[in-house]
């Protein structure tokens, strides 16, 4: 039997800091963090594309708004105190055509709402930061916006957390919960309280305490095509202008730390949560329950799920993929696209009554447990101001 003040449940880059604030505002109390893999950050964490976003996609009132500014200058400190590099190359936003102008606008002044440096600039000006960029009169520029290697993240926050006294148990699963904690597949742990920073799992989980109960898990499975072309082939990331009716930017271009570029991500719905390769992670109950969800999408949901479906699914093609990348920049060739990197599975949160996707970090939590429901991105940008307002959260339910 094993106790613990705080048992943190997920080794995900929220988990990992969740931990480590929650033994920073609690300093006599013991934490352990348990992840059912042999390493943290094995899941969304670190197969990201490690983009520090800047903030100026979301609305001013939201939790995203509120924390990607602050974490994005948190992580940027972080990895340069730690040595950890970073490619300070800054964002492009182009717009394909004069329809995309408006919603460049928008982006503008939600930007400006947000606090965000962000410039608008003409097209000539987008040439030269970035030669190759094609853009519709004008462009966005986000000088803030950087990238990093997020496993090396990852890595170091993990070891940060066992300096600073939070137990890391790798390999332990969540079963379920007991009377006094939950049972796990390395036995029972005792515990005083529960974060649930899980996940593709987190709805199952919070629904054994009582929560989720409007919520369920929709995976979407985001592949990139890594390029030939040497490191520098294009200097600056570069995002067509977002549909804002849903939480996906759309195929871009990432500037690695190392200089090589990617084009990505898809957002393709995945047939069961961990469904990173043709039959990996097979569980045949998830299937059901996803397909079952997903048919029910197709025949009614506030978000075009038919349309986002067949649009993503075609993305399957590295020739559709180069297509839509060869949008926002020059001289992009299908030749030197030949390498898939290593997928990842976003756990977007389906809000089953309004049929609808969430678009902002969402909560739910009492006085024993918490639960961490929607921490897609920019999560990762946010994490160490989000899970501080995940603790203070609950404090708040403590107290």
């Amino acid at each position: 039997m094993i106790y613990s003040d705080f048992l943190v449940i997920g080794g995900g880059i929220v988990g990992i800091n969740t931990a480590r604030e929650l033994k920073k505002m609690f300093s006599d109390s013991k934490v352990i963090l348990i992840e059912k893999e042999n390493d943290c950050g094995l899941h969304a964490s670190g197969r990201n594309s490690g983009v520090l976003h800047a903030g100026f996609y979301y609305s001013p009132d939201s939790l995203k708004a509120k924390f990607t500014r602050l974490g994005n200058k948190l992580l940027t400190e972080y990895c340069e105190i730690n040595k950890i590099a970073i490619n300070k190359c800054g964002k492009l936003v182009v717009a394909k055509d004069s329809s995309d102008l408006m919603y460049l606008d928008e982006l503008l002044k939600r930007g400006r709402n947000n606090g965000i440096q962000v410039e608008e600039i003409t097209e000539d000006e987008a040439k030269k930061i970035e030669p190759r960029a094609k853009t519709h009169r004008r462009a966005l520029f986000s000088p803030t916006t950087s990238t990093v290697d997020p496993v090396k993240v990852v890595q170091a926050m993990k070891l940060d957390a066992i300096d600073e006294g939070t137990e890391i148990h790798s390999g332990v699963s969540f079963m379920k919960k007991t009377a006094k904690g939950i049972l796990t597949s390395a036995g029972v742990y005792h515990t005083g309280y529960i974060v649930n920073c899980s996940g593709l799992y987190a709805d199952r989980i919070a629904l054994e305490y009582g929560f989720s109960e409007r919520y369920r898990i929709l995976p979407f499975k985001g592949l990139y095509l890594y390029s030939d072309e040497p490191a520098g082939a294009i200097r600056t990331n570069i995002y067509p202008v977002p549909d804002l009716r849903n939480p996906f930017l759309g195929v871009h271009f990432t500037v690695r730390v190392d200089g090589k570029i990617e084009i990505g991500p898809t957002a393709i719905p995945a047939f069961w949560r961990e469904q990173y390769g043709m039959f990996e992670n097979f569980k045949i109950a998830e299937l059901f329950e996803i397909l079952r969800r997903e048919m029910g999408l197709l025949v009614n949901s506030n978000f075009e799920f038919t349309r986002l479906a067949f649009e993503e699914i075609r993305k399957y093609s590295r020739q559709h993929m180069v297509s839509l990348a060869s949008h926002l920049a020059e001289g992009i060739k299908t030749e030197n696209y030949r390498k898939w990197g290593k997928p990842g599975i976003r756990a977007q949160l389906l809000d089953i009554k309004e049929k609808k996707l969430e678009m902002d970090f969402v909560l739910e939590g009492d006085d024993k447990s918490m639960h961490v429901l929607n921490a897609v991105s920019p999560a990762f940008t946010c994490s160490i101001p989000f899970s501080q307002y995940i603790c203070k959260e609950i404090q708040s339910r403590l107290n």
